[in-house]
């Protein structure tokens, strides 16, 4: 089904750079982050708190609330409120900076994305705004008084929200054209009472002048008394135009120097003057009377009855119009509604019912609502001042200064716009996975982007994040581009041999900084730090171990091998092509055959607990295994392929080389990874041989072990009972099954790998899962759950452990998402039980959403989870499934077949 978004798409997909001109590029949080950071000590939590960002001009980009901007966010557009109590307007999304909450930064909001199209002509984004004075002393004050093993303290545990005393705030947007935005703004009064509220609906110039005297400074001057332009030496000229207000205003998107560092203004036209104005009256006449400036707003005061809704509209364009709201100007939001509606029509199966449907559409509105326009040039930030503080010599040696080479400035998917605006290399590699169901070519751009020189180092390493650009990630890229690339091909027939030859090259690189930088004994045994999983060790993995103690990592070595594969993958694919990438194909599977040596036989197997773990090695001991039963292990389960003959029999130097290889090595009795299926029409290759993956699956399916209600645990129940308790060099470690909020203060604390199920995580083992599955059918079947007397082959697993997953954001029996967790109350209330939120990871226990709310980055994931069980072969295999759940879940809920 070809519908208007669709043939939108295809022309973006001709550009060089598949973007819609306007789009919610506005970051939610640009305080606290690296980028504004020009301290002496690296602190960009207290450098740039939030008190400040309503005052300070910032240095690398906008933040806004439910906002867009153009594509190098020269002109921003957002909304700013006041419920006549707060003393300062609501213009951005407050949350705790990593030292004041007890887990980490952490967002205390309520907002939701709704909808959302890859061409973003149609967009809704729900703010809920307390009528009593928000709790911003409350929120930090209890939050400091809390300990790591307490709960974090949320905006709903204050008591605002209670008694329905609070304003939604739904906003809109419907496109007339690339150039051309309506903008429809509904505030509905939720409480019996009637209340008063003021809103500004602003339009501001992103300020680039003050730190580069060749910039041009801009200018929105007032045109009549329902409009403005707003001029800028590249944009040209937009019009916004707007419904008749109660009030206009006009100032400078300029630093607030009195407040900030003690110096007088020249000016009182500063960035937070329309907070002044609305809520003391300062200088209001003044703001009024101003005829240009680079930051306007239009001010509405409305006095709204209990249940009733005041809607305010504007126009932003590149047109002029003598009538911008000509009679039925209104059908343009139910127009784009509609696309909207037969676009996801098109994109998600028909016969997924409705909850599920729900569940996808706003994931993956999410996902589309996290573009965030990025600017960060590391040696301009070295070596310039925010003209706050003085130019720092010490930044020279300090944070990324070895990343003098990367010059970001693009519109990058974002894990979390409030908690993570800064793009992270393992989470952009899941995120393009969701990405490529609705905008595939989106997607191979923002993978070929992470690779381009100006990202990726001169020796081939990838930026982690900005907080330290050389920590390392899990290598998923060539995993992730083989999954783009096969979601393609799947829906239009056709695979894009083009971008998998462009990312191939690039990957070799990355591929082989790998090799030479985390293999320092040449023996095909990994490191890699804390590969993204934060406090899953004993100790911090990405410490400098004492004397000659080196830690090999059955995680960092399983990756490894996984990227091999994908390699081989990638090559075979692109040979069938051209004949020239078969040399490659030999190469990456010679290496995978390696590494998957140096698993099995070196040590990392331990024969008597059956599992794998990461090794220390200390000169003169016997290597001391780190026997935690966590997700580390079961990373060896991610390495897997199925090469068909008929395949292999095109390859003719490909096939003739590794029959060589396999000869030779089973001759000597080395160690071979394959395994033929009978008749010999497919080999599958593996990093664990068919016995290891039972054992490895006995206990994986175990519920006292990793499998939870919803999902697979990062750290084995069993530790729960039994801590790990290890002593090197006299130092006792320790580590405990911990399912909800990590007790640890590593990497901040933020997160935990020790016992929450993360999605990310969970999409990779039932995607290797089910490609067992594709092999061995119904030649092999394991007990699932382990000791239900249920056996089920491994596709019938694969879709046991979907469903879980699916679990965590369905209604249960009682109408409640286990994600919601205690806060369950508020979203089955009328008009929000239809609100999902997609967290960062899930309690292991309860399923409750932790982390991150809005990380739809990767959790995002459950949408393709949902579209592969509800396939063509999906309604049988969902049925299945549900009447396999083990006999305690009985909460789950019975939907139509699909």
């Amino acid at each position: 089904m070809i519908t208007a978004e669709h043939q939108r798409l295809s022309v973006n997909s001709t550009k060089k750079i598949p973007l819609e001109q306007w789009g919610p590029y506005l970051s939610e949080r640009q305080w606290g982050t690296v980028r504004e950071d020009y301290s002496m000590n690296s602190d960009a939590w207290n450098y740039f708190p939030f008190d400040h960002a309503h005052c300070r001009a910032y240095r690398w980009g906008e933040d806004g609330l439910a906002g867009i901007s153009d594509f190098f966010q020269n002109l921003c557009f957002g909304i700013s409120l006041w419920n006549g109590k707060d003393h300062i307007l609501k213009e951005r999304l407050f949350g705790l900076g990593n030292y004041e909450g007890n887990h980490g930064e952490d967002v205390k909001e309520l907002y939701y994305h709704l909808d959302n199209l890859p061409t973003h002509y149609y967009m809704q984004y729900l703010y809920k705004y307390p009528q009593q004075e928000f709790p911003y002393n409350k929120l930090r004050e209890e939050s400091r008084n809390r300990s790591r093993q307490e709960p974090e303290y949320e905006i709903l545990n204050t008591g605002v929200f209670d008694n329905d005393e609070y304003f939604d705030v739904l906003v809109t947007y419907a496109k007339e054209n690339s150039k051309d935005i309506f903008v429809k703004i509904d505030i509905t009064n939720r409480n019996t009472k009637a209340a008063d509220i003021t809103l500004a609906p602003t339009l501001w110039f992103y300020n680039r002048w003050a730190y580069d005297q060749s910039e041009k400074k801009p200018h929105i001057t007032r045109r009549d008394k329902t409009s403005v332009k707003a001029t800028h030496g590249r944009l040209g000229a937009y019009y916004l135009y707007y419904m008749p207000p109660h009030d206009s205003l006009m100032t400078e998107n300029e630093t607030n120097l009195e407040i900030v560092s003690g110096q007088p203004n020249a000016t009182p036209f500063t960035k937070d003057a329309f907070h002044k104005a609305i809520i003391k009256g300062e200088e209001l006449t003044a703001l009024r009377q101003k005829k240009s400036g680079t930051k306007f707003a239009p001010v509405y005061k409305y006095h709204i009855e209990p249940g009733a809704t005041k809607t305010t509209y504007l126009r932003l364009s590149n047109k002029i119009f003598d009538n911008p709201f000509a009679a039925g100007f209104t059908n343009i939001f139910t127009s784009r509604r509609e696309e909207s509606d037969s676009f996801y029509n098109a994109v998600l199966h028909a016969t997924t019912d409705p909850e599920w449907k729900r569940i996808q559409r706003q994931a993956l509105s999410g996902i589309l609502w996290s573009k965030q326009y990025y600017h960060y040039d590391v040696e301009r930030w070295l070596t310039t001042s925010d003209g706050i503080t003085d130019v720092n010599p010490g930044k020279l040696h300090g944070r990324n200064a070895d990343w003098k080479h990367l010059k970001n400035q693009d519109i990058i998917s974002m894990p979390d716009k409030w908690e993570y605006p800064w793009y992270a290399a393992w989470d952009l590699a899941f995120q393009c996975i969701p990405l490529a169901m609705v905008d595939p070519t989106f997607a191979k751009h923002q993978l070929l982007l992470i690779m381009r020189e100006w990202y990726m180092k001169p020796d081939g390493q990838l930026p982690a994040y900005e907080w330290n650009f050389g920590d390392v990630n899990p290598p998923v890229q060539a995993w992730a581009a083989l999954q783009v690339y096969r979601i393609e091909k799947n829906r239009t027939g056709k695979g894009d041999i083009a971008f998998l030859k462009r990312i191939f090259q690039k990957l070799i690189i990355n591929f082989t900084w790998w090799i030479n930088r985390k293999d320092s004994n040449g023996n095909n045994m990994f490191e890699g730090g804390f590969l993204g999983l934060d406090n899953i060790g004993v100790f911090n993995r990405s410490s400098v171990l004492p004397g000659t103690m080196q830690l090999e990592q059955a995680d960092g070595t399983s990756w490894m091998g996984m990227y091999a594969l994908n390699m081989m993958d990638m090559a075979m694919e692109i040979a069938m092509k051209d004949e020239a990438f078969e040399d490659t194909a030999t190469k990456f599977f010679e290496h995978f055959v390696l590494i998957a040596e140096a698993l099995n036989e070196q040590g990392m197997w331990n024969a008597e607990d059956k599992f794998f773990y990461d090794t220390l090695s200390i000169a003169g001991s016997a290597p001391l295994h780190l026997r935690v039963y966590s997700i580390v292990g079961l990373t060896s389960l991610f390495a897997v392929s199925i090469i068909e003959k008929k395949i292999l029999d095109k390859l003719g130097d490909f096939k003739k080389r590794i029959t060589w290889f396999e000869n030779y090595r089973l001759k000597n009795g080395r160690f071979w990874p394959n395994e033929e299926r009978a008749g010999g029409e497919e080999i599958l290759l593996s990093l664990v041989p068919r016995e290891k993956l039972i054992q490895l699956l006995e206990r994986l399916l175990d519920e006292a072990q990793f499998l939870s209600d919803y999902g697979i645990r990062a750290l084995s129940k069993y530790h729960e009972q039994n801590p790990y308790e290890v002593t090197i060099n006299g130092v006792d470690y320790k580590v405990q099954y911990d399912p909800g909020d990590s007790t640890s203060d590593f990497f901040g604390g933020n997160s935990n790998w020790r016992g929450p199920v993360w999605m990310p995580i969970n999409y990779i083992i039932i995607s290797s899962i089910r490609r067992f599955g594709e092999f061995y059918g119904d030649d092999l079947l394991v007990e699932c759950p382990v000791g239900s007397g249920n056996k089920l082959n491994l596709m019938q697993v694969a879709d046991e452990l979907t469903v879980r997953l699916i679990k965590l954001f369905d209604k249960d029996k009682d109408s409640k998402r286990p994600t919601n967790g205690q806060e369950s109350w508020f979203y089955e209330r009328p008009g929000n039980e239809h609100l999902i939120l997609f967290y960062e990871y899930f309690h292991g226990d309860t399923g409750s959403g932790l982390g991150a709310s809005h990380q739809t980055g990767w959790t995002a994931l459950v949408a393709k989870l949902v579209h592969i069980l509800c396939d063509k072969e999906g309604a049988a295999a969902r049925k299945a499934a549900e009447a396999m759940q083990s006999p305690h879940t009985d909460d789950a809920v019975d939907h139509p077949a699909h």
